[in-house]
């Protein structure tokens, strides 16, 4: 069976954090920051949770798809920040948004979460496990920043975009492409006793990415019957501008819209590729049916992503 993404949404607290605001925590600069990541503002939730952020992103997502709870056969969110570990943040959401009988699970796969998720939700629709199912990127990146730390903490924000799966006519979500390379799964970590603090080799991530990623992308598009040249749409994960250009220019996509939602998001890990996406279908950047490449990487260190045409 086909599957498709029927519709999506995203929520973002309001509070936003500048460049500015940051020069004023640690010894850093807007002109800094700008110059190595290309970000000038992220949100930052002050009092909401990462499933409440989820919970926000989903409702809006099941809205727009015109479905009702019942509906819905399983719940899937990304996140590697939530501090709840039983029940799951998919479980919550599950029942704030009155989904009964679903199965509903947490996945962690750092920021290249969402594209697996997405993967695991499309093979469940297409074998016939679940009719719907309801995916979500969801993230509180600053619940485990080091605000100590200026190469990490001008990075990250919060967030969370989430996506409605269902069946199709004709093929919408393309077979997805991924992997990890544990050899390198220090290069970025989340670990130790909770209170735990996000850490990375920056130099490390930057060389792999720039480097390693392209022809996974390309062997998506080829999976999905497209040649780089054929996309509408690139929304890579959101981890830095530069990444981002660089991944954009190695595949050749003149025609192309490249999302860059990094500049005035940050880093929002999981959340990062739904959050892009729903803000390009939002504004209208891209219309319905566009081939868009959806790839994100990260801890792992770890990798996924597909094709899918646009709701």
């Amino acid at each position: 069976m086909p599957t498709r993404i029927a519709a999506l949404g995203y929520h973002q607290p309001e509070h936003r954090l500048t460049n500015e605001d940051l020069s004023g925590m640690v010894e850093t600069s807007d002109a800094w920051i700008r110059q190595r990541t290309g970000i000038v503002t992220r949100h930052i939730a002050r009092e909401e949770s990462v499933a409440d952020l989820a919970t926000a992103a989903a409702g809006k997502a099941l809205a727009a798809a015109g479905l009702g709870p019942a509906e819905i056969g399983q719940v899937v969110v990304a996140t590697c920040s939530a501090i709840d570990r039983v029940p799951s943040i998919a479980a919550e959401v599950a029942g704030r948004l009155g989904i009964q009988g679903a199965v509903a699970f947490d996945l962690n796969n750092g920021c290249a979460g969402f594209t697996t998720a997405l993967a695991v939700a499309d093979h469940a629709v297409r074998a016939g496990a679940a009719r719907h199912a309801l995916v979500v990127g969801a993230e509180k990146m600053s619940d485990v920043t080091d605000y100590t730390d200026r190469s990490t903490c001008v990075l990250l924000g919060d967030g969370a975009g989430a996506a409605v799966v269902g069946p199709a006519a004709q093929p919408g979500i393309g077979p997805v492409v991924w992997g990890s390379d544990p050899t390198a799964r220090d290069a970025v970590r989340l670990r130790g006793d909770w209170h735990p603090r996000f850490a990375q080799d920056g130099q490390k991530v930057f060389r792999w990415a720039t480097t390693a990623l392209a022809p996974l992308a390309r062997e998506a598009c080829e999976r999905a019957g497209y040649a780089p040249g054929e996309l509408g749409a690139i929304v890579a994960h959101q981890a830095n501008l530069r990444i981002v250009e660089a991944l954009a220019r190695q595949l050749d996509a003149p025609g192309a819209v490249v999302a860059t939602d990094v500049v005035t998001s940050g880093n929002t890990s999981a959340a990062s590729v739904p959050l892009a996406l729903a803000k390009l279908v939002e504004r209208g950047e891209v219309t319905p049916g566009t081939p868009t490449l959806l790839f994100a990487f990260g801890g792992g260190l770890s990798w996924a992503g597909q094709v899918v045409r646009c709701p």
